[in-house]
């Protein structure tokens, strides 16, 4: 059963109605990447019990109060912000629904969906102790709408713009090759993650896997990953294909090798967290990152067309 789209808006209205769903789309992506760094200050901070229960904060209450240590405040703090998530995607559904299109409103439900998923993943890693495997799944699925984010800014920038030239196959291959090898970078990040320090509080329960070896079987993900990235970018260049493509390759390059560094340098000064912050957002960046870099890459080279204007045969 199809979406149901609003009548599309006349031309003039368009444009504006487009330049507002472009603002909610990256509002949508911020608010994804900044709940992705306030759950790791909750962990980080090990307050992932500092509320230990759901949905209440307490037994008692749904608000920390009175005995309550700082840690509540900060878990209290987290899921508040799961609102303001919850608001941006709502107005990002609604200016869809209003532009008309159904590929950006199909993207805006899955992010709306996403948000009471999220809180329900959410409240699981409490009931569970703050299980390393469901924690893991949390943050993966914020990098998932984190992917989808991108993917509905990739669209509202060239929904109605008609496409004009094939991508080569093997290009399109190795670009998706290159997605796949960044989520199993995050996938096992997760899994050094949960084999460490930073369980996000102190009784929690950890994986059991070495740190040690987890760690090098991530290193090896990573240069499996900024290889892959290194050939297509070459791929791209050697094509001519859109500059497009190539911005968002030369970004995911960047990106990659920003990140590896601070992994190195927390690695090796013992999990600092500050420096582990860095890299919890690097990794959300890095998620992003490689979203541009694949649509960019699989997209057909565009018509001049502005939105908002009717298309034409």
């Amino acid at each position: 059963m199809g979406l149901t789209t609003s009548a599309p808006v006349e031309p003039d209205a368009g444009v504006a109605a487009w330049a507002r769903l472009r603002l909610a789309a990256w509002a949508s992506l911020v608010a994804n990447i900044g709940i992705v760094v306030t759950g790791g200050v909750v962990r980080l901070t090990g307050s992932g019990l500092g509320c230990p229960t759901w949905p209440r904060c307490t037994d008692e209450a749904f608000t920390p109060h009175q005995a309550l240590s700082y840690h509540s405040a900060i878990e209290f703090g987290n899921r508040t912000l799961t609102f303001v998530l919850a608001a941006v995607a709502v107005a990002t559904f609604v200016v869809a629904y209003r532009v008309g299109r159904r590929g950006p409103l199909r993207l805006a439900v899955l992010l709306a969906l996403g948000v009471p998923a999220q809180a329900l993943l959410g409240g699981i890693t409490v009931l569970v102790d703050l299980n390393p495997w469901v924690v893991a799944g949390h943050l993966l699925l914020s990098m998932a709408m984190i992917s989808v984010a991108v993917l509905l800014l990739r669209r509202v920038y060239d929904e109605d713009r008609p496409r004009v030239r094939a991508v080569p196959p093997a290009l399109a291959r190795l670009a998706a090759l290159t997605y796949a090898a960044g989520w199993a970078v995050l996938y096992v990040g997760t899994v050094v993650t949960g084999s460490g320090p930073h369980a996000g509080d102190a009784s929690s329960p950890r994986n059991g896997l070495d740190p040690r070896g987890m760690s090098q079987l991530h290193a090896d993900l990573v240069f499996l990953l900024v290889g892959l990235t290194v050939g297509l970018l070459l791929a791209l260049l050697a094509t001519r294909a859109r500059p497009q493509a190539v911005r968002a390759a030369k970004a995911l390059l960047a990106v990659e090798l920003a990140q590896g560094l601070v992994g190195f340098v927390q690695y090796f000064t013992g999990l600092p967290v500050l420096v582990v912050a860095v890299h919890l957002l690097g990794s959300a960046v890095v998620a992003a990152a490689m979203t541009w870099a694949l649509v960019e890459t699989r997209a057909a080279e565009p018509s001049r067309h502005q939105p908002g204007q009717p298309l034409t045969s």
